[in-house]
């Protein structure tokens, strides 16, 4: 099959069966992309996912296009980015008309608690297989609690006005969580024996 053709369809049956954004869309990425496609290793599929988190745009739809790009070039990276978001945009275009109609009736509610419960579960699994790649000595074991410690506080204080919380807002933005363990990661490499 053409790989552009297979990229489309690969990724719109992702983005047609996947609910609750990039991190629950992980365990189906990793399945297709990685196991069945092999487009990926799980180290890329891991790599892709932190650059996608630091660069304008969702997650899921990022790590298309750095997947498509990887197989096809500028054009397998618009076609695979393409495929994730047109099942999207036609599903939420026919929820978005008839929605509000049906808001207030109890059985939508209740099925609506039930997707974002399911969507916490998805989300602790990418998570989980996040961690077995990626944190798998000291440095990296030292890098994700510092990382997850600063995350925490982020999530969790409130900031105070003023500058003082313009730099604790920088400072504990993700962008600049992933930067700084990113270079981390680089001064242990070159404490260990340098970088080639």
């Amino acid at each position: 099959m053409n790989i552009l053709v297979d990229l489309f369809l690969t990724f719109a049956r992702i983005g047609v069966c996947t609910f609750g954004g990039g991190y629950a869309m992980l365990p189906i990425l990793q399945r297709e992309l990685v196991e069945s496609k092999k487009w990926a290793t799980e180290t890329e599929l891991a790599d892709y996912y932190a650059v996608g988190q630091c660069t304008p745009g969702v997650i899921a739809v990022n790590t298309s296009t750095f997947v498509g790009r990887s197989q096809a070039g500028i054009a397998g990276g618009i076609v695979a980015t393409l495929g994730l978001v047109f099942p999207s945009l036609v599903i939420i275009m026919v929820i978005a008309a008839f929605l509000q109609n049906f808001m207030h009736l109890d059985f939508v509610v209740h099925a609506f608690n039930g997707v974002r419960a399911g969507v916490v579960a998805l989300i602790l699994s990418s998570v989980i297989k996040l961690f077995k790649n990626a944190v798998l000595d000291w440095p990296t074991r030292i890098i994700y609690a510092a990382v997850l410690a600063m995350a925490a506080c982020g999530a969790f204080c409130p900031l105070p006005g003023g500058a003082l919380g313009a730099v604790l807002c920088f400072v504990l933005s993700p962008v600049f969580l992933v930067i700084a363990a990113g270079m981390a990661g680089l001064c242990v490499r070159w404490a260990k024996g340098g970088l080639k």
